[in-house]
């Protein structure tokens, strides 16, 4: 059996399905949020905070968020793959952009459910 060392148990057609079902995720978010927008044209701040304060409401933020960290993380990983050829800086970028996401995703966590 041949396998590949810098695969880490991933492959492109995962990596592109995953891609794919995430960036349907983060259509349907911002179709939403447009059709609300335009639907709700005398939007006031008790409206806005109601819509954010439904339990749906927060999932499907919750599912906007992650999916846009696995979307851009794979986006990055690709591209830094691609085009940094040196491990060390390739490795470093990746390092730092994992732990950015980390950051924001928890913070994003907070932030939606008020923790």
């Amino acid at each position: 059996m041949v396998t590949n060392v810098t695969s880490f148990g991933r492959s492109g057609l995962y990596d592109w399905m995953i891609q794919r079902l995430t960036a349907v995720v983060l259509l349907a978010y911002t179709l939403f949020i447009v059709g609300f927008l335009l639907l709700t044209p005398d939007l006031d701040y008790n409206q806005w905070t109601s819509l954010f304060e439904n339990l749906a409401m927060r999932i499907f933020t919750l599912m906007l968020v992650l999916s846009f960290a696995a979307h851009s993380w794979i986006g990055l990983w690709s591209v830094t793959t691609d085009y940094i050829p040196m491990t060390w800086l390739r490795l470093s970028v990746q390092s730092g952009t994992g732990i950015m996401t980390f950051i924001y995703v928890a913070w994003a966590i907070q932030v939606i459910w008020g923790i």
